[in-house]
């Protein structure tokens, strides 16, 4: 489970053994927990999965991954070609 971000009490990183899945990030902060799409074509994000998340912390994470948009899906791609 690479961690590829620690902002704001955030951890967002990736799973290793999650198979073929589209481009994803997982985040945790305390007790909140989840996982978010992400759409490179179109620029956004769409929730795959939350638990016990705020609706403020749910704003935060989302703007969090906007504001690293880029950088997430290039930590992904090396991701990818480390695991080939």
């Amino acid at each position: 489970m690479p961690t590829i971000l620690m902002i704001m009490g955030w951890r967002l990183y990736f799973y290793a053994n999650e198979g073929n899945e589209p481009i994803h990030i997982h985040c945790v902060k305390g007790e909140c927990e989840c996982k978010f799409w992400i759409d490179v074509d179109n620029f956004e994000i769409n929730d795959a999965f939350s638990y016990n998340l705020s609706p403020r912390d749910r704003r935060e994470i989302r703007e969090i991954i906007f504001k690293h948009f880029d950088y997430i899906v290039n930590e992904w791609i090396k991701f990818k070609e480390l695991k080939k």
